[in-house]
């Protein structure tokens, strides 16, 4: 079985030397080496969050230390944040536990509404949207389904549970009444023990589910993921091990994996990264924290992961993708957990979500930002450098580039023929210079060459960067007459 799961994740990533690759019009981002043949002088590197401080304080008395998994959902020009609410630790799906949601307009100022579904300490003034029905609060883990002809009650739907009572299906219609999808669960070949998240692929046809799982027998080796697929929700294969790329495993505590919503055919995971017993405060430093006393031997960061469907994580990006912040409460176990789904915030923004200062009475998520597309980009210093693409084969008569250069950098994208044979009209000298910071500029060329005359030709990209980052681009289609030349990049 496992050498088999071997076998097909390799299959499902690879791209045979020469292969032509079909993109159509999907935006492509340098989150991996999918379609990079080579590079010179220029790298692909992985981006820095932007940290923009707490914008959600886990601070009601139905909240508290120990919130947890949390969801953020762009739904309706605004967003949903689904979180575990607990105060006190103790073993996983206890009676304590309860499943809150928050609102916001533009994913930085959110605010509890007030629901009325359930008494908590005699209180129904709160946003608690499932509680008293233990272990389900434990990992509760929700998705907008966008599935085409989902019924509207249907919209939502959701996944939770342990190894003992298995994954039960949840579904909704606004997002805050949830119902059980059946009283039995849907799977119960895992261990669940954390966040087990799914989602409906357009890129595969299906439901996939990415769930807790371990290397070793009863809860040893690594925290690692399975995955599992349905074509309705409520019958879903055996799971399978993920696979990584790269060697060596780390314990992967939230895999927190999803269609990045600019690019659905590339699931992005921003997964949490569990050091066992690598302790940075002492007992002296936790107490002075108000730290839970079994909450500060480890420690925790988060890293860079992608797939294309399939059993294989891809790990490009050995690093951290998010280090803990400056000060000791950064350092506590199981804090820096990023929630799941990454968010557009602004024009030219986007904005992941991550619990702090677990086990604390400073427990909050905070938002951090990246541009648009902005995980990971084509880099090259002021000498320059130039990165070739595989064969591939495009619809459409426009090519878009997300960039940004120096005033002294700039960026010409060059199409030579699949065995690199220049093309007239779409050579580097014939292109027009990219110099500025866009998140769609038109890349153009002189004499207004005719971009769709080599639309289903195998063709490779070359990409002549100076002192600037790529960070994603696409075939297009517009009319002729928006597809005229730029004087700015001649």
């Amino acid at each position: 079985m496992i050498l088999e799961s071997l076998l097909l994740a390799a299959a499902s990533l690879q791209v045979t030397q020469g292969e032509v690759v079909a993109i159509g019009q999907d935006r492509q981002l340098f989150v991996d080496r999918h379609l990079v043949e080579s590079t010179e002088g220029c790298e692909l590197r992985l981006a820095a969050p932007r940290d923009e401080g707490p914008v959600f304080e886990f601070d009601a008395p139905w909240e508290g230390r120990f919130c947890a998994y949390s969801t953020v959902i762009a739904h309706e020009g605004g967003f949903l944040l689904y979180y575990r609410g607990l105060g006190e630790s103790g073993a996983d799906g206890s009676d304590l536990e309860r499943t809150c949601v928050a609102v916001s307009d533009d994913g930085v100022k959110w605010r509890r509404p007030s629901l009325d579904l359930f008494e908590v300490d005699g209180n129904r003034d709160n946003n608690v949207v499932l509680a008293g029905d233990p272990p389900f609060s434990h990992n509760f883990s929700p998705f907008l389904d966008t599935r085409t002809g989902v019924p509207a009650g249907e919209r939502f739907k959701a996944l939770s549970g342990v190894e003992a009572s298995g994954l039960v299906g949840w579904s909704s219609g606004d997002g805050v009444r949830w119902e059980r999808v059946r009283q039995a669960p849907l799977m119960t070949d895992g261990m669940f023990d954390s966040q087990n998240v799914a989602f409906w692929s357009e890129a595969e046809g299906c439901y996939v589910c990415y769930m807790r799982t371990w290397t070793g027998e009863d809860y040893t080796g690594f925290r690692s993921v399975s995955r599992a697929t349905s074509t309705d929700f409520l019958n879903w294969t055996e799971s399978r091990p993920m696979t990584f790329t790269g060697e060596g495993l780390e314990h992967i505590y939230t895999n927190q994996t999803h269609p990045y919503f600019r690019a659905p055919q590339v699931y992005v995971a921003i997964a949490a990264r569990f050091m066992p017993g690598r302790a940075v405060l002492d007992a002296a430093s936790a107490e002075r924290l108000g730290v839970d006393p079994g909450y500060f031997r480890d420690c925790s960061d988060a890293v860079f992961l992608t797939s294309r469907g399939g059993l294989t994580y891809d790990r490009t990006y050995r690093e951290a993708f998010l280090r803990p912040g400056v000060g000791l409460e950064n350092w506590v176990s199981r804090s820096n957990y990023p929630a799941l789904n990454v968010v557009q915030t602004g024009p030219a923004e986007m904005s992941l979500y991550v619990n702090q200062n677990y086990a604390q009475p400073t427990a909050a998520l905070h938002r951090y930002s990246l541009r648009l597309d902005g995980f990971a980009s084509l880099h090259a210093g002021f000498a320059g450098g130039v990165l070739t693409t595989r064969p591939l084969r495009f619809e459409g008569n426009a090519l878009e580039v997300n960039y940004a250069t120096s005033a002294a950098g700039g960026l010409r994208v060059e199409i030579v023929g699949a065995e690199g044979e220049a093309i007239q009209g779409f050579s580097r000298d014939e292109a027009g210079e990219l110099i500025g910071n866009e998140i769609d500029g038109a890349a153009r060329w002189a004499g207004d060459a005719d971009l769709g005359a080599l639309e289903g030709r195998a063709v490779r990209l070359r990409f002549h960067l100076r002192d600037g980052d790529v960070y994603s681009w696409r075939f297009h289609r517009v009319p002729s007459s928006v597809n005229a030349p730029d004087p700015r990049n001649r």
